[in-house]
């Protein structure tokens, strides 16, 4: 009992300080939303709700940035009016704070504390401040749903806080941390089993995970860019409306730049809505409405706004609007490049290139990612903006997805496995066995041949006697033979004046067996090749180098007059 109450006390200080860096967190956010609601407050020339109010809409601004759904209570009608779309730019400072305050509670370097205690603190924090924010909300204009509010401001804060501890261990890729095998130790023998198999020996390896992984957030990060593209295209063809429904909406300079960073909050949302709209489905404009490619009919009435007015005109299209799928088709072509990245590199080894199998199915599986990704993105960019015609605003989630899917899968599978014979076709290189063979602008250039040297002689450098005895540690042979690569059984011939191919003399009795110091060395060089050209050349060069700065420390000092 005691140790349990000594852990307890360890483990107390610790979860206070997450609490509290999580609370932190969630002021800070309010905070920035606060001060800039607070400012265009004070420049408005009709401050009629007062600073209370202002207060409200800052809470309830915090609340639409984690993706909860408000509602508008002061409408002409007097029914009260849903506000779904979440402007996706307000999501990155609530985000960011919750991961910084996580990062920073598990960082090592400051007396981290463990992995479940700093994420399970910053969450019950940034709840608790969170849990206040709504029900201060509840008495303003714009009031939280609380079903929204019990089921998204949780699951960002765990995500935010979860990926920040993830980031302070460095990003680990090894086992799950223990909150997470307990609950998968509860599960049965099979399904603990199947899971493991899956994981670790089946098809969905490490390598192929990451491929997998990366070309899906590729190819979704293209349509996004190509759908922010197109966007922009059609407020340059649409400027004149746009600017004048930005003129109609207020006189006052506050007015304008409220609805001009609300705009820009919106600029995410409507890259998501180019991306529908070039995928082929578009995106709902209204009950009945749609706003794409292959959409006919008339435009609905909608509210005066700057993105709203750039939308292209109905009908069966220009070619302009044809020209919108290109953006699918660059996507396609990502999954393709990606995978092949992996699948068969550009100047990798043949052999350790995947099978045409193994490419087809992680391009397939690239092309599910993206799908997902795709449809994640459409059902966080739209949702309800009003009742009756505005119920229904911005893509719909399973029809952009399932384009998505279509688009990567049609292109990327067959892209993938051409872009892999292109790499890996044969005749390329020497024997075509060890991959492609580099581009013109890479290879080195080849000196010109030589002639054939079928018996090349015996090559040896002849010095004269020194006067004075050999240093200590000098051995000339081992320099020289360094830069020739002499084989260690070579003969060694230490007669300075026999000919090229003379016999090796031996000392006879009476003679002096202790030989000249010589540095030269008979060596069986191989005959070379037109690989080693290149080689060859420096190795001369390098031999006649060592050669005269042997001669130069071999050579008498001048005698004096």
């Amino acid at each position: 009992m005691e140790p349990l109450r000594g852990r307890a006390r360890d483990r107390s200080p610790a979860l206070a300080t997450c609490v509290l860096g999580g609370a932190v967190a969630a002021g800070l956010g309010l905070g920035s939303f606060a001060v800039l609601v607070m400012m265009l407050w004070i420049s408005s020339p009709y401050p009629d709700s007062g600073p209370e109010g202002a207060l409200h809409v800052a809470a309830g601004l915090w609340l639409l940035a984690h993706g909860t759904e408000l509602i508008r209570t002061d409408t002409l009608s007097g029914a009260p009016a849903p506000i779904g779309v979440t402007p996706l730019l307000l999501v990155v400072l609530p985000t960011w704070l919750l991961h910084r305050a996580a990062r920073d509670a598990a960082a090592p370097e400051e007396r981290g504390h463990p992995g479940g205690t700093a994420w399970s603190g910053v969450v019950a924090g940034y709840l608790l401040v969170g849990l206040a924010a709504a029900l201060y909300a509840t008495d303003g204009e714009l009031r939280p749903d609380w079903i929204s509010v019990a089921v998204h401001l949780p699951v960002l804060a765990a995500g935010a806080a979860g990926l920040g501890v993830w980031t302070a261990r460095g990003r680990p890729r090894g086992p799950l941390p223990a909150f997470l095998r307990r609950p998968l130790a509860a599960l049965p023998d099979g399904v603990r089993g199947f899971l493991r198999a899956l994981l670790v020996r089946g098809f969905l390896a490490r390598r192929l995970t990451a491929t997998v992984v990366r070309a899906g957030a590729a190819a979704t990060g293209v349509l996004v860019g190509g759908g922010a593209l197109l966007v922009a295209v059609s407020l340059v063809l649409h400027a004149g409306s746009a600017q004048a429904s930005f003129l109609q909406l207020t006189s006052v300079w506050s007015g304008r730049l409220a609805v001009l960073l609300l705009a820009l909050a919106l600029v995410p949302n409507a890259a998501v809505w180019g991306a529908a709209y070039g995928l082929g489905p578009g995106f709902a404009l209204g009950t009945g409405a749609v706003a794409g490619p292959l959409a006919a009919g008339s435009a609905p009435l909608l509210p005066p706004f700057p993105l709203l007015a750039a939308l292209p005109s109905p009908g069966p299209g220009s070619p302009l609007t044809w020209a919108s799928a290109a953006v699918p088709v660059c996507a396609g072509l990502a999954v393709a490049w990606c995978t092949v990245h992996e699948a068969a590199p550009a100047f990798g080894d043949r052999d350790e290139a995947w099978s045409p199998g193994r490419t087809a199915a992680g391009a397939a599986l690239a092309a599910v990612m993206c799908g997902l990704l795709t449809a994640l993105l459409a059902a966080l960019a739209g949702g309800p903006m009003g009742v009756a015609v505005l119920s229904e605003f911005g893509p719909v989630w399973w029809q952009t997805g399932a384009a998505a899917l279509s688009w990567a899968l049609l292109l990327g599978v067959p892209a993938s496995l051409g872009l892999r014979g292109w790499r890996l076709r044969k005749g390329r290189g020497a024997g075509g066995e060890r991959g492609r063979a580099r581009p013109a602008w890479l290879r080195v250039p080849s000196l010109p041949s030589l002639p054939s040297l079928p018996s090349l002689p015996s090559w040896r450098l002849r010095l004269p006697r020194p006067r004075r005895s050999p240093l200590p540690g000098e051995a000339a042979e081992s320099a020289v033979d360094a830069l020739v690569n002499v084989p260690a059984h070579a003969p060694v011939d230490v007669d300075m004046d026999a000919p090229a191919h003379a016999p090796v003399n031996h000392p006879t009795e009476g003679q002096d067996s202790t030989p000249e110091p010589t540095v030269s060395r008979t060596t069986d060089v191989p005959p070379l090749t037109s690989r080693d050209e290149a080689a060859r050349e420096a190795r001369w060069e390098a031999l006649k180098e060592e050669g005269e700065r042997l001669w130069e420390r071999r050579m008498p000092p001048p005698e004096a007059p």
